[in-house]
């Protein structure tokens, strides 16, 4: 599913369309993070060491069921 069709807040796993904004933190497949909510085209999500990272919103994820 696109990150734009998860809930907010949400743990999600990245599968797919790894892009960030220049200059941001990079972000690969595989990579597990905690999805806040969606900000224009990038997303506002979290590390679990609390690092704030934006994810395009149209990038392929799965939610994680803890």
């Amino acid at each position: 599913m696109e990150l734009h069709e998860v809930p907010r807040n949400s743990r999600i796993k990245v599968i797919g369309d790894v892009k960030v904004p220049p200059g941001a933190p990079q972000i690969k497949a595989g990579d597990e993070l905690n999805f806040r909510s969606i900000d224009g085209m990038y997303s506002y999500c979290t590390t679990d060491t609390g690092e704030v990272v934006h994810l395009v919103a149209w990038a392929e994820v799965e939610i994680v069921n803890d």
